[in-house]
């Protein structure tokens, strides 16, 4: 290992959030060195075992063999920062000190912060993760889903292209064949993901169902009117489509 120029490997699943956190390595470490980027545990693994990096950055959900799989074969074999969506109350296994965390989505402080704790160990042998990982496999059966963070951010085909698109910047989410459509104020996007477990992942204070096949997101909203069959209908902020209500939904509007 050599404290002048470390190696890591970044292995998480989701092609934007791995590019985001190897930018945002390029410019707040510019001595360490992304050997291998892994988009599954198994690619993780082989990575591991072909340049024996310093670092392993690792997402804890990941195809293949999961972040918790690899963790244990890396066990003392390298400086593990685990990437994860746990909320608050999960983290309490990355407490020990034996490993840092980022949650996703990535903040820059937060990696800054991982990164000098890096530095300082790099002096020493890797920690033995085995109590860590324990911890984790018990926490997640632990804990309510109803605790979880809501979902944040979300990976968007927008023609060829993927981007990553915080819930923030979307208007409205609607059900569109195999597809939910995305709707923000420069265009859209697709994602396969369906609207019934977007309703569980998002905050429900922000995104309403106004009806079986529509979210939307109520700092969108401008107005609520009628038409002239009697039916609810809302006008966005931004754009000109009209979002209808169903009657079961109406209560929602009965305070604006």
């Amino acid at each position: 290992m050599s404290l002048f120029a470390p190696t890591a490997v970044v292995a998480e699943d989701e092609a934007a959030l791995r590019g985001e956190l190897v930018e945002q390595l390029g410019k707040l470490w510019p001595d360490l060195s992304i050997v291998g980027e892994a988009a599954d545990g198994l690619e993780a693994l082989r990575l591991l075992d072909q340049h024996q990096p310093d670092i392993l950055f690792l997402d804890i959900e990941m195809p293949g063999a999961t972040g918790i799989d690899v963790a244990r074969q890396v066990n003392g074999r390298a400086h593990v920062v685990f990437v994860t969506a746990y909320d608050q109350y999960a983290i309490a296994a990355f407490d020990q000190g034996a490993v840092d965390y980022l949650l996703k989505p990535l903040a820059g402080a937060r990696l800054f912060t991982a990164i000098s704790r890096l530095k300082a160990r790099l002096g020493q042998a890797p920690a033995q993760l085995g109590n860590v990982l324990d911890e984790l496999v018990a926490r997640p059966a632990a804990a309510p889903s109803a605790t979880r963070a809501p979902l944040r951010w979300i990976n968007a085909s927008v023609g060829q292209t993927l981007r990553l698109i915080t819930v923030d910047e979307v208007m409205f989410f609607q059900s569109d064949n195999k597809y939910t459509r995305l709707a923000l104020k420069d265009g859209e996007a697709l994602i396969r993901k369906p609207l019934k477990e977007l309703i569980d992942e998002l905050d429900p204070q922000q995104f309403w169902q106004i009806h079986r096949s529509t979210l939307v997101n109520v700092n969108s909203i401008a107005s609520v009117s009628r038409d002239f069959r009697g039916r609810m209908q809302i006008k966005l902020k931004h754009g000109t489509e009209m979002l209808l209500v169903a009657e079961s939904a109406a209560h929602l509007f009965r305070q604006m």
